[in-house]
């Protein structure tokens, strides 16, 4: 039997990603407004520590310092984010050029740099005089982006070509505004405006699509990054597979299929019943509308097996599962394999990148100049191989973004959780490139998983 190649293919796209609220601080500097973090972490009890944004990793200031230390490590292409409230303060209104004129400078920077911009339009950071006005459960949310999106595009078209609408749209509407809310805004609404807030962030992905398409320019390319809900079939035999399979269609009905099928499935809407978001006229023609990828964020699953009684059965794990610091993610590496695998089956996306994978720590001290972050280095190489085995099945993923470049601002655990591969001391602001930091960088150099 002849060996399988271990390298990955030929232009797989190697890369890191962060987000723009999450390392630039500057807050309110050069007519930046509020964002609906820089309002909640405020509130006593939101944020561990009572962190804020207002530093962060002071990308702002340091932007060509960290795409000198990006390339010094080979990597070459950088998933980032753009801040709505520092193009519009308010969301809509008036435009805050220096804003754009920030953006100019990083995106000159990383040519200079030769680094190749990945941007995401929106990664939750809403402007506060949005929410105000209904946020989410609002249209008006849905106007002022169409605004922004053209905006944005236009600006950087000869810049930018490879965007993304939004990143994971449970995590700024179902985290947000269900029972339980731990994400900004922190609101409770009932069950019927959860959906219809996840309905209106359906129709501005479908606008941001349509911006690129209107204004991006030759070559753009566009896509949505989801945080689809992902499982592993405690055994790969059919029976199983198969459970496994009506498990994630059944969890991801409401975001992918409205955008591969251009439609709310007859299962959704019989499942959502009377609180089945309102749909407008012209809605699903913007929300169906071709894209070129998907960008799935993957770090953790659920186990599936067949039910007895039920098309699949969840498996919860033990008390003693491997988990990183952060308890919601159980390190499943088989996770990576299955979620591209069932997304590639269930919805033909001409191309898969995961736009996130990694994990987070909270103790991860810098001794004699280094963090030996062994760990995170056996996290990352156990997931790609599972994405290597992907590729050998034929699941056309075509590129992997690291989460994180830098240790940032972690939404509601503040600096406390660390997902970086470049340790960073948020006193000093020095940067440390992780033992994961080198060992991504030999990796990418030989294309391949060493």
């Amino acid at each position: 039997m002849p060996s399988r190649n271990p390298n990955y293919p030929e232009h797989f796209v190697w890369g890191v990603a962060t987000a723009a609220p999450q390392i630039e601080g500057a807050a309110f500097a050069d007519g930046k407004g509020e964002s609906i973090w820089d309002r909640f972490c405020r509130l006593p009890g939101k944020v561990l520590n009572g962190d804020t944004l207002d530093v962060a990793c002071d990308h702002y200031r340091l932007f060509a310092e960290d795409f000198a230390l990006m390339r010094s490590l080979g990597i070459r292409n950088y998933r980032l984010s753009i801040a709505w409230p520092r193009i519009y303060p308010n969301g809509d209104g008036a435009l805050n050029q220096a804003g754009l004129d920030f953006y100019h400078r990083l995106f000159d920077s990383m040519a200079a740099h030769g680094i190749t911009p990945w941007v995401t339009l929106f990664h939750w950071d809403l402007p506060q005089s949005l929410e105000d006005r209904g946020g989410w459960t609002s249209r008006v949310t849905v106007d002022a982006f169409a605004t922004y999106a053209n905006t944005v595009v236009k600006a950087f078209s000869g810049k930018v070509k490879n965007w993304i609408t939004l990143n994971e749209i449970r995590c700024f509407t179902v985290l947000a505004y269900a029972p339980g809310a731990f994400k900004a805004p922190g609101r409770v609404e009932s069950e019927a405006v959860v959906n219809q807030t996840y309905h209106h962030a359906l129709v501005c992905h479908g606008l941001g699509v349509a911006a690129v398409r209107a204004h991006g320019g030759p070559g753009a390319r566009v896509g949505i990054t989801d945080n689809c809900d992902v499982c592993v079939p405690v055994t790969e035999t059919p029976e199983d597979i198969a459970a496994a399979n009506a498990w994630f269609v059944s969890r991801n009905l409401h975001i992918l299929d409205a955008i591969y099928r251009g439609a709310y499935s007859e299962a959704y809407l019989e499942r959502a019943g009377a609180d089945a978001p309102k749909v407008e006229a012209g809605d699903f023609a913007l929300i169906g509308a071709p894209t070129d990828f998907l960008g799935l964020n993957i770090y953790t699953a659920d186990f599936v097996r067949a039910g007895e009684s039920a098309p699949f059965e969840v498996v919860p794990p033990p008390v003693h599962y491997p988990r990183a610091d952060s308890p919601w993610l159980k390190i499943i590496p088989q996770a990576i394999y299955w979620g591209v695998r069932f997304a590639s089956e269930n919805y033909g996306p001409k191309a898969i990148y995961i736009t996130e994978n990694g994990c987070g720590y909270d103790a991860e001290p810098v001794v004699d100049g280094e963090v030996n972050d062994l760990h995170r280095r056996e996290f990352v190489r156990a997931y790609l191989r599972e994405l290597e085995r992907a590729i050998d099945d034929g699941i056309p993923v075509r590129g992997y973004f690291l989460w994180s470049f830098l240790d940032n601002y972690e939404w509601e655990d503040g600096y406390t959780r660390r997902f970086g591969i470049v340790h960073v001391d948020f006193k000093t602001q020095k940067r440390t490139p992780k033992l994961s930091a080198h060992y991504f960088s030999e990796v990418i150099r030989r294309n391949r998983v060493v």
